[in-house]
């Protein structure tokens, strides 16, 4: 699928992917490979699973 337009993260870099939770084109910065979606869903995954480790709000929201 192709990918066109500025990330909705940072809204200046990119788009070079879709996620497939929510929609959202982010650029690779925003993009979580190890979930294979955007960080803002990745972070909601990663509370709801009750994991500790600490999310960088800079990636999260810009």
């Amino acid at each position: 699928m192709s990918v066109s337009g500025v990330c909705q993260v940072c809204e200046s870099a990119e788009a070079t992917h879709t996620c497939p939770n929510c929609g959202a084109m982010v650029c690779d910065e925003h993009y979580d490979r190890e979930l294979s979606i955007c960080v803002q869903c990745a972070a909601a995954a990663r509370q709801t699973d009750g994991e500790t480790s600490e999310i960088d709000q800079s990636d999260v929201m810009r």
